[in-house]
């Protein structure tokens, strides 16, 4: 059964109104997009859509982090992805969903109908441009996770995790970490024990501090970028 979406706000303007502005007022075309989007707001751990939903639409971040996950017939969980502000995801290729995306914290997402999404893309070209740069950028991501379950160490997961947060999140410094030490777990194929002595292995080594659980303190990253590529 399909998830229920309630809107935070009324409904955007439908999509001839987007066409008609962006073709006179040669609006970017991410502008236009916009308009034919809704805006929904989640708790914490809610579900956004699930696995087998009809995928007739796809969303953004606004706030907070989404997290893709499949869920396995032994009751384990597989963590796909994190997705964080201006990240967006839910492009499917099949009519249904192969995968669930939950909020990790309370979290803003705009939605935008799959069909309204194609036909803007015909009446805006530079549109369809920037959904080949997100397909690449997905297609990248998904590319460099593949790598970290198959052939890295949990030292190497771990240090490999951290730094690539820090550089989405265009940080050098300190990094949030609003996810659970059992999400981070999840998405490295490792146990919570094995994230958690990792962590403090770093700790120890004077590579981070972690001042709160949800905040880890960058104090010497080359000791990170070592073990990345032990």
């Amino acid at each position: 059964m399909a998830a229920i979406l309630t809107p935070e706000t009324s409904r955007s303007a439908t999509f001839p109104a987007a066409a008609r502005v962006a073709e006179s007022c040669g609006l970017d075309g991410l502008i236009a997009l916009e308009r034919i989007g809704t805006r929904h707001s989640f708790r914490r751990d809610e579900e956004i859509y699930a696995d087998g939903d009809i995928a007739d639409c796809w969303f953004k971040v606004v706030s907070g982090v989404v997290r893709l996950c499949k869920f396995l017939s032994d009751g384990r969980r597989h963590i796909a992805a994190f997705y964080f502000a201006g990240d967006c995801f839910g492009f499917e290729t099949a009519d249904e969903r192969l995968l669930s995306a939950e909020v990790v914290g309370d979290a803003i997402v705009m939605r935008y109908p799959r069909r309204a999404t194609e036909r803007l893309i015909d009446e805006v070209p530079a549109l369809a441009r920037d959904f080949r740069e997100m397909t690449l950028r997905g297609l990248a991501t998904a590319q460099s996770h593949m790598l970290l379950l198959g052939r890295m160490t949990a030292t190497e997961r771990v240090a490999t995790f951290l730094l690539d947060i820090a550089e989405r999140r265009d940080t050098r410094r300190a990094i949030d970490l609003p996810m659970s030490r059992s999400d981070i777990a999840d998405y490295l194929g490792l146990t919570i024990e094995t994230v958690c002595r990792v962590l403090s292995a770093f700790k120890r080594a004077g590579a981070i501090a972690i001042p709160q659980p949800h905040r880890i303190e960058f104090h010497d990253r080359i000791v990170l970028q070592d073990a990345c590529d032990a």
